[in-house]
């Protein structure tokens, strides 16, 4: 099963920007990946996922403000978040769906920004 290390979290003033990363302890390049959040009290949810393809998805919250993508080379994923608000305040976490393999997810990384 591949281990992921979730990294680039902290705290931010509204309308600014992060970047998270997601490195894999092995090939990621035939998985597909994708960023989840889960804030206090609330169920975690789909941020963005990308195929090996290179085929992106964003959920409504994250269109236009958020990019997916990957650097199979490095085995790593990125999420860049920009002009974020007080209610992408999470804990991001990472997936990795390789074909015919156990799902993995990273242990999160804490985003909070502040107003």
């Amino acid at each position: 099963q591949v281990q992921l290390v979730e990294s680039g979290g902290g705290l931010v003033q509204a309308g600014g920007s992060l970047r998270v990363s997601c490195t894999a302890s092995r090939s990621i390049s035939t998985a597909y990946m994708a960023w989840y959040r889960q804030a206090p009290g609330k169920q975690r949810e789909l941020v963005a996922s990308i195929s090996p393809g290179g085929g992106t998805y964003y959920a409504d919250s994250a269109r236009g403000r958020f990019t997916i993508s990957r650097d199979n080379a490095k085995n790593t994923v990125f999420l860049q978040m920009n002009s974020l608000k007080p209610e992408d305040t999470a804990v991001y976490y990472c997936k990795a769906s390789p074909p015919m393999a156990p799902v993995s997810w990273g242990q999160g990384t804490q985003v909070t920004v502040s107003s």
